[in-house]
């Protein structure tokens, strides 16, 4: 399933997690890190857990966001609701591959114990968020078989660097931020895993929301992250692939089928050749399922 819009839900607020879901997103994020005060994050456990334990049969996936691995919470995060088995772990403050190997393994050791299907539980990290992670954004590939995809985070590498902004005077990232976002598509491609784009802060800029989004896809990310429900159909307006764009990859692919081996071929007068072909193929599966 193509994951356009993922919306993040704060994990101790009954009221927002039962209103989220009539949000469109293709993906709720059942949050234990940042909404969450550390006073609350026992109860917050609780609800999440027995949230994702009465999910219908149909709906958006549900992920959540546990604390960082070096934090002291991340396993008892774990320990509390994989038992109820959530379709992927977002990772915070993510320190490169073997943050995620590190992971893998607690996720194995509790499916084991609770009985689930081994692997069957996803991880994406937050892979921008420290200053060290910074330099191991190609190292993903084949690092486990649960990588869903890479998103990056500007927030709190901000707060790293101690920087007083993370834009500059017109409003557009600032260099470093934009090197992020730039070695998160990067380090995704190369570890053959859909590139996620990160929050767009004003919740009431939709128009602001929209050109973000747009830019977004065109670099090459397949999704974005909401921080409110009114974000969401911008999201999955801006990350649906147009019906005509939908035809014709259509019909590259097909062009391809019926002619195997072929290494470039003709298409309405204009030469394709196999990125083409890929190209095609990622517009196909980015369409969101029927129903």
């Amino acid at each position: 399933m193509a994951l356009r819009s993922m919306l993040f839900v704060p994990g101790d607020s009954e009221r927002k997690l039962a209103k989220a879901p009539a949000a469109g997103a293709d993906a709720l994020i059942l949050d234990l890190e940042d909404a969450v005060d550390a006073a609350r994050l026992p109860a917050a456990r609780v609800i999440v857990r027995e949230y994702l334990a009465a999910r219908p049969a149909s709906g958006p996936e549900l992920w959540v966001r546990i604390n960082p691995l070096d934090s002291g919470l991340a396993l008892d995060d774990l320990a509390a609701v994989v038992r109820s088995a959530p379709d992927a772990i977002l990772l915070p403050k993510g320190q490169g591959a073997q943050a995620i190997v590190t992971l893998d393994h607690y996720l194995t050791a509790l499916e084991a114990r609770e009985g689930l299907e081994p692997g069957a539980i996803g991880i994406m990290p937050v892979a921008t968020e420290t200053a060290g992670a910074m330099f191991n954004l190609g190292g993903y590939a084949d690092c486990s078989p649960r990588l869903r995809g890479l998103t990056w985070g500007a927030e709190d590498l901000a707060a790293v660097l101690g920087a007083a902004s993370n834009r500059r005077e017109d409003g557009e990232y600032d260099f470093t931020y934009q090197l992020a976002r730039s070695l998160c598509l990067l380090g995704a491609t190369a570890a053959g895993v859909p590139a996620i784009d990160t929050i767009w802060g004003n919740f009431r800029d939709t128009e602001g929301l929209r050109k973000d989004a747009a830019r977004a896809r065109r670099a090459g990310f397949t999704g974005k992250i909401a921080i409110h429900p009114d974000q969401v159909a911008a999201i999955n307006e801006a990350f649906t692939p147009d019906p005509a764009d939908v035809e014709r990859a259509r019909r590259i692919v097909q062009a391809f089928e019926q002619a195997p081996g072929a290494g470039t071929l003709q298409l309405d007068g204009e030469m394709l050749d196999r990125p083409h072909l890929k190209q095609a193929m990622r517009i196909l599966a980015s369409v969101p399922a029927a129903g």
